[in-house]
């Protein structure tokens, strides 16, 4: 665990070293490890919701959202929920040496090709401190050192989930350095993180377009960005109309302040007069605002829409607002898609087969559902037990990053005095 004395430099150089045990380590070693951090967990709740409630107490004297209050909040439950989502992590099967592909060549060569670790991984997030735990976990399984950066504004959960994971974790055979948390330096911890080549091997962000851009200017070590989710549902002119309505409600409303959650919602013309007035009714009556193209308010009638400005359609709102827009036709929903998703995840409602594989085969999306909720992306609904974030980008790893994710691979090759001629 890091310590106030460390630099962030004596922090990731632990880290590298811890790393090259981590890889070596078996998987009975990884697995107690985490059940030792799951009933550390569900040991030391009044200790974890004591610091949560100094980080609420904050948030709230600052003006946070509700949305974003619920996203860092603790309960009992929650925790309970994060002790769960370990004990998953350690029932799924190791990654770490798994065989890949195996052959032989013609001179007497064998190779094979064998997954194993990255090395040292450096998440960074904001707001929610269920995160702490879900990333060291997944790095842990999978044989990777972490250094974990939360938000200030979760100072005080971070650092205990932290300590509780990274104490737990060292009590049973994995090596100190091997689970750290930094915090309170503010952008240049941030730029220093970032240009840490020689020790860090990935760095993870959970986060808005601001941290993005904060990397995008500084990283000299690689990223995988677990960005923002413009996500939008698409009502086709074939849909189930009432089961339309489910999933639009369930997209939107379920859990308004997470990336999966539904943004924008998209009608076909041919069934926006009859379905538009009957969702945005609920949509209204479960508190949210909507704001609408011209058609999309005209034809919702009676319940009033405020008009969408240009900027509504790029927006992430992780709140209870919503952007709607009347479409002429599934190519057009498409378009739209193109032009202002962000690659996380789109669904299209239909009951047409052929609009629901053009719909899939044509959006450029990391997840793209038919007749499903955009709320499924996510490691634990995927079955990867849990995840440090969706990835938007297509290399190396697209989607809920998991265990096999937080993996490379090397080839192992084996000859008998061989030379090359």
């Amino acid at each position: 665990m890091a310590i106030a004395t460390e630099t962030l430099s004596d922090v990731c150089r632990a880290a590298k070293r811890a790393s090259r045990v981590l890889a070596t380590l078996d998987t009975q070693t990884k697995d107690a490890a985490l059940e030792a951090i799951a009933s550390a967990l569900e040991e030391r709740v009044p200790e974890i919701l004591e610091a949560n409630a100094l980080d609420l107490e904050a948030g709230r004297a600052s003006g946070l959202s509700e949305a974003l209050v619920d996203r860092l909040a603790l309960t009992p439950a929650r925790v309970a929920a994060m002790a769960s989502g370990v004990r998953a992590i350690a029932a799924l099967p190791d990654p770490v040496g798994e065989l890949l592909e195996s052959f032989r060549r013609p001179n007497g060569l064998e190779i094979r090709k064998l997954r194993v670790p990255l090395g040292v991984i450096a998440v960074v997030y904001e707001a929610r401190p269920n995160v702490t735990i879900d990333a060291a976990a997944l790095c842990l399984k999978s044989g990777n050192a972490v250094v974990l950066r939360g938000s200030s504004s979760a100072a005080h959960s971070n650092s205990i989930l932290g300590a509780v994971a990274a104490e737990a974790a060292s009590g049973a055979g994995v090596p100190e350095g091997a689970i750290a948390v930094i915090q309170g330096r503010g952008r240049e911890e941030l730029r220093e993180l970032a240009t840490q080549t020689a020790q860090i091997d990935l760095i993870i962000p959970r986060g808005g377009e601001g941290l993005k851009a904060a990397l995008l200017e500084h990283a000299t070590v690689p990223v995988i960005y677990a960005a923002s989710g413009n996500c939008h549902v698409y009502v086709d002119a074939s849909a189930d109309l009432e089961q339309a309505r489910r999933i639009v409600l369930n997209a939107k409303v379920q859990r308004p302040g997470v990336c999966n959650a539904a943004e924008t919602l998209l009608v076909h013309r041919d069934v926006a007069a009859v379905f538009l007035p009957d969702v945005a009714a609920a949509l209204v009556g479960a508190g949210v605002e909507l704001r609408g193209d011209e058609l999309a308010r005209e034809l919702s009638r009676p319940v009033e829409i405020a008009p969408a400005s240009a900027e509504d359609w790029d927006t992430e709102y992780l709140e209870l607002t919503l952007a709607v827009a009347v479409v002429d036709s599934l190519e057009a929903a498409v378009e739209h898609i193109a032009e202002h998703g962000t690659g996380h995840s789109e669904a299209i409602v239909t009951r047409d087969q052929d609009a629901a594989q053009r719909f899939q085969l044509a959006v450029d999306a990391a997840c793209v559902y038919v007749n499903a909720s955009t709320r499924f992306t996510d490691g634990g609904e995927f079955g990867m037990g849990a995840e440090i974030g969706n990835s938007t980008q297509k290399l190396h790893a697209r989607g809920p990053i998991g265990l096999r994710e937080l993996c490379t691979y090397k080839y192992l090759i084996e000859g008998d005095g061989h030379v090359r001629s």
